[in-house]
């Protein structure tokens, strides 16, 4: 079990790897704009282990695993890929381009949080319902939607910038093989969802034989597991001196894998959410609130 699970996260990783490039490859050739494809596709690709593991998990009764896999990742990311990313290239924060993805970020948890616990308000048992996962994804469709039309409204970068950018993706054009990207497209899909399944499997077999529950093994092995596509995008930006990405991408992951993760696991199958998980949830709260 411990060996499928390596094979498992190697798939997952690999298979995020080679989505993305694909799926950039092609967004390029139909002229969609380099930026806005990092923004979406990318941050999404750096959250499709976490959505493959949370969804299988879904699928088969262990909703436990997916709330849990979100927490642990959302806490590895804000903790351990940031202070790794930090320890590799000291940070220059522009404060005006992360401002906002920050408060969305603390929003984007809190009504986690609020959506998760409102049974105790009421003296229920505490659901994620399917109506409650309708919400998350209206607010991933709007966070999209948001992101797109910052970047559009953008007026930072001069003509020569823009220029010089256009004559690089031109070029890069010219090069794209769109069958060859296709199959990239179709093989990283295959890993994604291949590994995810072997990861959630080997995972809950672990659990059982170290009389972990699904919620603890989904916080730990399977959060950082799932988070190192996060950690290698990061601290590969860092190095380049691409200082905004480094944190924007740990944001931007904290608040897919709460919005797009949460929500489409819930719809599949509600989920029913165990009251000790609330320390976990203001503890992501509270180093979300440090990054500040």
């Amino acid at each position: 079990n411990y060996i499928l699970l390596i094979i498992g996260f190697f798939l997952l990783i690999k298979g995020a790897d080679i989505f993305v490039d694909g799926a950039s490859r092609i967004s390029k050739k139909l002229g969609i704009p380099s930026v806005i494809v990092g923004l979406t596709i990318v941050s999404l690709g750096t959250s499709a282990p976490e959505l493959a593991v949370s969804i299988i998990s879904s699928l088969q009764g262990n909703n436990e695993i997916a709330v849990g896999n979100v927490l642990g990742s959302n806490i590895f990311n804000t903790l351990m890929v940031l202070g790794v990313t930090l320890i590799i290239m000291p940070l220059i924060i522009k404060k005006s381009t992360i401002k906002k993805d920050f408060f969305i970020n603390i929003a984007v948890t809190t009504l986690f949080l609020l959506l998760t616990f409102n049974g105790i308000l009421f003296g229920k048992d505490n659901y994620i319902s399917r109506f409650d996962g309708l919400i998350l994804l209206a607010g991933c469709i709007l966070y999209i939607a948001f992101l797109i039309w910052t970047v559009k409204g953008s007026k930072t970068n001069n003509a020569k910038d823009i220029a010089a950018e256009m004559a690089i993706e031109n070029a890069d054009i010219e090069e794209v093989n769109i069958p060859k990207s296709i199959i990239a497209l179709l093989i990283g899909g295959i890993g994604i969802v291949i590994g995810g399944k072997i990861v959630v499997d080997s995972a809950s077999s672990i659990a059982t034989a170290w009389g972990m529950s699904d919620k603890l093994v989904g916080l730990t092995i399977v959060a950082m597991g799932t988070s190192l596509p996060e950690l290698v995008t990061s601290a590969m930006a860092a190095l380049k001196g691409e200082e905004d990405m480094a944190l924007g991408n740990i944001l931007g992951s904290n608040i897919f894998n709460i919005l797009l993760i949460i929500g489409a696991s819930s719809i599949i199958s509600p989920i029913l959410v165990s009251s000790t998980l609330v320390v976990d949830f203001i503890f992501l709260i509270l180093v979300t609130i440090l990054i500040a």
